[in-house]
């Protein structure tokens, strides 16, 4: 049974959106994995920071059904469908790993191409799967953590208990 992988971010009422998105997300996938939440700024635009976590679930469903679900899941926590990339957001709910799959596929490109470029998706990545290799790389997520740039990239663990 693949082992899947999901980035959740927001930055529009973040906290209260994620808690949602994270329910919604364990009601789909009985047994979801979360990673600790982190507070980072925006990238690509200038906009409120965000919150960003990873999720990681055990599934049987075909790629399009999981890509489908976590789009339905991103317009009941408010997104609107066809939303802007480079936007402020309810949720982004990105699919970074299907099992090993490797190639571009209707819906999405795995792996996800943010998930060795963006810290807010790679550390909690490797803190969920530190020893899973990434599927072109052949190094472990934990290994590529390791040699981060965490300077750059500056995040900080925040929870999402409280009001945004």
């Amino acid at each position: 049974m693949p082992e899947v992988f999901v980035a959740a971010g927001s930055n529009i009422r973040p906290r209260a959106n994620l808690r949602r998105a994270v329910a919604e997300l364990s009601s789909a996938w009985p047994g979801l994995r979360v990673s600790r939440a982190w507070l980072n700024s925006a990238v690509g635009f200038a906009g409120d920071d965000f919150i960003n976590l990873v999720v990681a679930f055990e599934t049987e469903e075909p790629l399009a059904e999981v890509l489908a679900r976590l789009k339905a899941i991103e317009v009941a926590c408010g997104r609107a469908a066809g939303a802007a990339k480079w936007v402020a957001r309810t949720l982004d709910l990105d699919l970074l790993l299907y099992g090993d799959l490797v190639g571009q596929f209707p819906g999405a490109r795995l792996p996800h191409v943010d998930l060795t470029e963006r810290a807010y998706v790679l550390g909690p990545l490797a803190e969920l799967a530190p020893d899973r290799k990434h599927p072109v790389l052949g190094e472990t997520l934990g290994e590529l953590w390791q040699r981060f740039d965490r300077e750059a990239h500056a995040m900080r663990d925040v929870t999402l208990d409280g009001e945004d």
